[in-house]
């Protein structure tokens, strides 16, 4: 193997983006992942995943993709990217990790570096992944092993979807390894291709950790700002212009901002991985847990202030046309994953009539355009805050589509200038002054 070769395993919205930037700096690629379909577009140059950079990366950058597990025999590195998500009951599932690795176990070899980027909680190298690894006992692991051992090491993704600015590309990463030789040759690989330092932890654990503390830091600051949005709404203070405010202060203080929800694969997850690691060595997260409940009442606080306004117009539910737009998680990006958009959809499907549009997510919309959403429609309701929303819904569109009332679940729309033209406009802690 002169040419140096990697293998990601699992080919979304982490593993592709890694894969092509690792065959632009001159590494070989293969891509294994079980979704056929998925791979056959790969192969014929064509992104399965949202995303204009990442689309015309890949053409520029094609990789091999496949999914037969056998290719890894065939490389030096083998990343495995696959999704951590929790199940109904909020629980940690690692049944797709677990396949991952019991796929490729009968074809890894010594010498080979095995880095897990898939976002576990402390704990889960130690008692998941190296337990696997050990039912091949001829696969030597340890440093002073002969001949060279599988050296294991857990680098933590960091991706930020439909982010111009950060990408994989640039963002620092963390990494933790079993041995020193094999951390450093884990941190050989990401030196490579990354344009950023690697840190390297004390060991596999901390770097488990890292994950954890930096999305359940931005889950419990999130869930901050959502109480006192609800809060302010009571007082009619305007939260928005009060985090400006706060935000003149030089030194610890960190705008977040409220919103109708938290969605994406790793805000709204990985605290619950945290919440039951912590439940299986005897410590209960109650903040952890408080603010989960805080975020995941959103959705459902934001169909509140939509009956509370409607009430204010002598409007019922009921006989309202509300025109839902957006169903992503996140702005110009088609991700669904755990999106409040999805449990608001839930909530009102039943109870009033709905024109839905998503320009991302066309198979969720049940109409083809923006314009043909809000025809006919009494109501807008804004789920997501796509930059096609932001630009079209001017206060003179909505009055010219005769719009009596605007709920903006992501504070995003012209509060002011909605008013003024006479149509009630309800954000998330914002002050108003309905129009009676």
């Amino acid at each position: 193997m002169n040419k140096q070769k990697v293998a990601v395993v699992g080919l979304g919205y982490v593993g592709l983006p890694l894969a092509v930037l690792a065959q632009e700096k001159g590494w070989e690629v293969h891509g294994l992942d079980n979704n056929k379909t998925k791979v056959a577009l790969i192969n014929q140059g064509q992104s399965p995943i949202d995303g204009e950079q990442i689309a015309q990366d890949l053409k520029r950058y094609p990789i091999i993709a496949t999914d037969d597990p056998a290719i890894v025999a065939q490389v030096n590195v083998i990343v495995i990217a696959v999704p951590t998500p929790v199940t109904s009951n909020n629980l940690p599932d690692l049944q797709p990790l677990t396949r991952a690795l019991e796929n490729i176990l009968p074809h890894l070899t010594a010498g080979q570096v095995l880095i897990v980027e898939s976002t576990i909680n402390p704990g889960v190298m130690d008692e998941v992944v190296m337990p696997l690894l050990r039912q091949r006992p001829d696969l030597p692991l340890e440093e002073s092993a002969t001949p060279e051992p599988l050296s294991v090491a857990h680098c933590p993704e960091r991706i930020n979807p439909g982010d111009p600015v950060w990408t994989v590309r640039n963002i620092p990463r963390v990494l933790g390894g079993y041995t020193a030789s094999g951390a450093r040759r884990a941190q050989a690989f990401y030196e490579s291709i990354i344009e950023a330092p690697i840190k390297l932890m004390a060991s596999v654990t901390e770097a488990e950790a890292v994950k954890i503390m930096e999305n359940t830091f931005r889950d419990v600051n999130i869930a901050f700002i959502n109480e006192m949005a609800k809060s302010f709404a009571k007082l009619n203070v305007d939260i928005i212009n009060v985090i400006a405010g706060a935000a003149t202060k030089p030194f610890a203080f960190m705008p977040h901002y409220p919103g109708n929800g938290v969605g994406g694969h790793c805000i709204s997850v990985d605290p619950y991985y945290m919440i039951e690691r912590a439940r299986q060595v005897g410590f209960d997260h109650e903040f952890l847990k408080l603010a989960r409940q805080i975020n995941d009442s959103m959705p459902a606080y934001t169909v509140e202030l939509l009956q509370q306004g409607l009430q204010e117009i002598g409007l019922p539910l009921a006989q309202a046309t509300v025109a839902l737009l957006g169903i992503a998680y996140k702005k110009d990006i088609a991700d669904t994953r755990e999106s409040p958009a999805l449990e608001i959809l839930a909530l009102l499907e039943t109870k009033t009539q709905l024109r839905v549009f998503d320009p991302f997510v066309p198979a969720q919309s049940t109409v083809a355009s923006l314009a043909e959403a809000l025809q006919g429609a009494n109501v807008v309701m804004l789920a997501t805050n796509h930059s096609q929303f932001i630009t079209d819904l001017t206060p003179a569109a909505l009055a010219a589509a005769g719009i009596k009332l605007v709920v903006d679940g992501k504070n995003a729309l012209d509060a002011d200038g909605i008013v003024a033209q006479g149509i009630p406009y309800i954000g998330i802690g914002r002050a108003r002054n309905p129009k009676k």
